[in-house]
């Protein structure tokens, strides 16, 4: 039997599948795609897989809705986290987790009924976020009517943010895809609208590279927290609203690290079916 477990973080859904006592050696592009799909499968935004570490107490990994990899996922790996330090796992004397990713290694830790997420340093240089050329990334031209510049850093994965004066009234399913295969962006990226609210707060709205239109991005709202940082725009510490709730988000600047804290929720548990299973070792269709 294949368990598998249903979790989001404001609307970010995942499929998780613990496999620290074993597991298939990896999930197949095909069987990713069948799994996250909506009407045909279980339906999610990524699929995540816990397996065991040797440098941190587990490690996971990340497949977008298309079965493509991904390098980091904020939302997700507060939700992996909960699910591990609640099953009674051990973390340090500080009660944090460590969590090894193809990213980089990520800490997380429970904060009051929430749960915060070290995603570690930003990445502000061009050839780091990468862009395909040198360029200020504090104001990258996309060259795409209706946006302006873009802030760019990453995350373990590339980020472009635009500031708006509106961000409801961008058009993201037109211009989420123009802007994430441009050629500026060799590994591709995630693009976040942002304008912000009359509290001060900032309101932000994602198309996630692989995946499309999300409830919520948490790398991508740390991204938007930087770079309101970093454009002067606001404090180190920021609200980012998204369709599916508010995080907060705290950077440093002394050490480039940042951390998002905010809520997750379970929504289901249960065993694949035969058909489904045998996706995962490769059984049917394309690997």
């Amino acid at each position: 039997m294949t368990n598998f477990l249903k979790m989001h973080g404001l609307g970010n859904d995942f499929i998780i599948f613990d496999w620290r006592d074993g597991g298939p050696d990896q999930v197949p592009a095909a069987a990713a795609r069948a799994l996250a799909d909506r009407r045909r499968g279980i339906g999610c935004d990524q699929i995540l897989v816990i397996r065991p570490s040797t440098r941190a107490d587990i490690r996971m990994d990340i497949l977008n809705h298309d079965g493509s990899a991904s390098g980091a996922c904020g939302n997700g790996t507060r939700c992996v986290a909960d699910l591990v330090m609640g099953s009674g796992m051990k973390t340090d004397t500080d009660g944090v987790l460590s969590i090894e990713t193809d990213g980089g290694d990520l800490r997380a830790w429970r904060d009051g009924a929430e749960i915060a997420v070290d995603m570690g340093p930003v990445s502000t240089t061009w050839d780091q976020v990468p862009l395909a050329g040198e360029a200020d990334t504090l104001a990258v031209p996309l060259g795409v009517e209706g946006l302006g510049d873009a802030v760019c850093h990453s995350l373990g994965n590339p980020h472009a943010v635009v500031f708006v004066e509106d961000a409801e009234a961008i058009d993201l399913d037109r211009l989420g895809p123009l802007v994430e295969t441009s050629a500026l962006f060799p590994d591709r990226v995630n693009l976040s609208v942002v304008s912000q609210m009359p509290d001060g707060g900032f309101r932000m709205r994602v198309w996630e590279r692989g995946v499309g239109i999300t409830m919520a991005c948490g790398s991508g709202a740390c991204a938007v927290g930087v770079a309101v940082a970093r454009r002067g725009l606001g404090p180190d510490s920021s609200r980012i609203a998204m369709d599916g709730g508010t995080v907060r988000i705290d950077w440093d600047r002394a050490t480039t690290h940042v951390t998002m804290t905010g809520p997750v929720a379970y929504v289901c548990e249960g065993v694949l079916s035969a058909d489904m299973a045998s996706l995962l070792e490769g059984r049917h269709g394309e690997a």
